[in-house]
């Protein structure tokens, strides 16, 4: 994958709404046209989690969960107050603005636009967005504001790890005050498939190979072999997904427009909330700025991966988690801006 020398971020992901845009026009032209693909791999799941979508999936996370060091925790007590910026922000604060937010657009701002029945499904896709921060496109955005890797690493892995106990009570809660009924089981199950299973594999691939074959090759020559994998998988998920939402798509087009604005709001409200947190309590900029950015970003392919096994791939919900991806890059690289451009905010950078 090409590197844009300027920003330091691939080519892939600078054009990543162009590419969800396109595999959307994709995958409703084959829903339409060829709707026998879309319905001969809707008859392979089990317990209504969709096996092809699960590998394409796996194909995304396990290559992420790789990246990860989490021998770095040993440092969580060096200058703590960045990681309790993160943890306050993504976990006590961010579900529960984007549930309020998206529970004002989408039923008082959009009444007249949304019927009530789709607006829950939106809200349920918010809901599984808000619960779901960061986890590999941070390192990009930490890269772009001149973040301490080191102190991300830390930053994103402790994340990785709240995920497991908190996501599923925190997403339950939420649907569950929306009127929504879930299937704890399949919940509990999404979360083992797409979180534990590649958590664990990439662990243990990060582990196997750099005993092996040494850190320099696992950071030069492995990591980079999965990016046109990572790559593919989400590419080829997208495109299943719109040949499920066809029909949605097509009835109602401006609805894209309409969850892209409350999901925007709040991704500019969380990342002001942590990045001006960290600015009070004096932290220095390479550490505010991946804050602000990991709860800002979302872990979009949990939040894919459990909308479809929760309610299908052919639901509104998992539409609504599918516009997060599309507002992502745009969004975040006018972030990127913003917090290059307010280092004076902050003291010089100390060691973790």
């Amino acid at each position: 994958m090409s590197e844009n020398r300027n920003s330091g971020i691939s080519f892939f992901d600078t054009y990543l709404t162009v590419w969800v845009a396109l595999c959307m026009v994709v995958g409703v032209l084959i829903g339409q046209f060829l709707p026998g693909v879309p319905a001969l791999l809707g008859r392979f799941e089990y317990a209504n989690v969709s096996i092809p979508i699960a590998v394409l999936i796996w194909l995304m996370i396990w290559p992420m969960m790789m990246k990860v060091d989490f021998a770095s925790i040993k440092n969580v007590g060096k200058n703590p107050k960045g990681l309790y910026v993160t943890w306050a922000t993504n976990w006590l604060i961010k579900p529960f603005t984007m549930y309020a937010i998206a529970a004002l657009f989408f039923f008082v701002v959009f009444q007249a636009l949304i019927p009530r029945e789709l607006a829950r499904d939106y809200l349920a896709g918010a809901i599984l967005l808000g619960a779901a921060p960061c986890t590999a496109m941070v390192f990009v955005w930490s890269h772009l504001t001149k973040g301490n890797p080191a102190y991300t690493v830390v930053q994103v892995a402790t994340n990785d790890l709240i995920i497991l106990p908190a996501f599923v009570p925190i997403v339950a809660l939420l649907l569950g005050v929306s009127g929504i009924t879930i299937p704890w089981d399949t919940l509990f199950l999404s979360v083992g498939l797409f979180v534990v299973v590649p958590l664990v594999g990439g662990m243990l691939t990060r582990f196997h190979v750099i005993k092996t074959k040494g850190l320099e090759y696992f950071n030069t020559s492995f990591i980079p072999k999965f990016s046109n994998v990572t790559i593919s998988g989400l590419l080829l998920t997208l495109v299943l997904i719109f040949s499920f939402q066809g029909e949605i798509i097509l009835k109602n087009p401006l609805h894209i427009l309409l969850i892209a604005l409350p999901l925007t709001l709040q991704t500019y409200l969380i990342f002001f909330i942590a990045y001006l947190a960290a600015k009070k309590l004096k932290l220095s900029h390479d550490i505010a700025a991946p804050a602000g950015m990991i709860g800002a970003s979302n872990f979009f392919e949990l939040s894919v991966a459990v909308a479809i096994s929760l309610f299908g791939a052919s639901s509104p919900v998992v539409l609504a988690t599918i516009v997060g991806v599309l507002v992502e890059v745009p969004v975040m690289l006018s972030l990127v801006k913003i917090a290059n451009r307010t280092t004076r905010w902050f003291p010089a950078a100390r060691s973790m």
